[in-house]
């Protein structure tokens, strides 16, 4: 997991060649004037998700991991915290191909993070997260980004 704020993007272009792609669509495009869903950056490969998610308590967070892509999720309007824990640290669950995902039952986060608007955090296949805990809806950008190291 890396948090950090979206001035230093940047910084992390050389982890895979398409976060370059999502660093150039951020710089052109203003990310609060998207429409919500899924807007395709380069097909399947990377795209943006705009969602406005309902808050949730951290008891009712689901901590979740990719297989095939990874995410970078930015608020848009208001402060999330985020659920840490490493992958490797969770029990077996089972993993919706079709949606790219493994939910878990599992609750004990490692570690709690907070972002804010202009503040992004990247969530990687080895990165267990339990996204939108607050105490109210938030608009947020998901980048799905395909992992080419997994």
């Amino acid at each position: 997991m890396i948090i950090d704020c979206l001035k230093n993007l940047e910084k992390y272009v050389s982890l895979n060649p398409l976060y370059k792609d999502v660093l150039d669509f951020i710089s052109q495009t203003d990310l609060n004037t998207l429409p919500e869903g899924k807007t395709y950056i380069k097909g399947d490969e990377l795209f943006v998700n705009i969602q406005v998610a309902k808050g949730k308590t951290r008891s009712e967070a689901v901590v979740e991991t990719h297989n095939e892509m990874i995410d970078i999720q930015i608020p848009l309007d208001s402060e999330e915290e985020y659920g840490y824990i490493p992958r490797c640290a969770l029990s077996e669950a089972e993993y919706n191909a079709e949606k790219d995902i493994t939910k878990y039952a599992d609750k004990e986060m490692l570690c709690y993070v907070k972002a804010k608007p202009g503040m992004f955090c990247i969530f990687d296949t080895q990165d267990g997260h339990a996204p939108c805990i607050a105490s109210h809806p938030i608009k947020k950008a998901i980048f799905k980004i395909k992992a080419f190291c997994n």
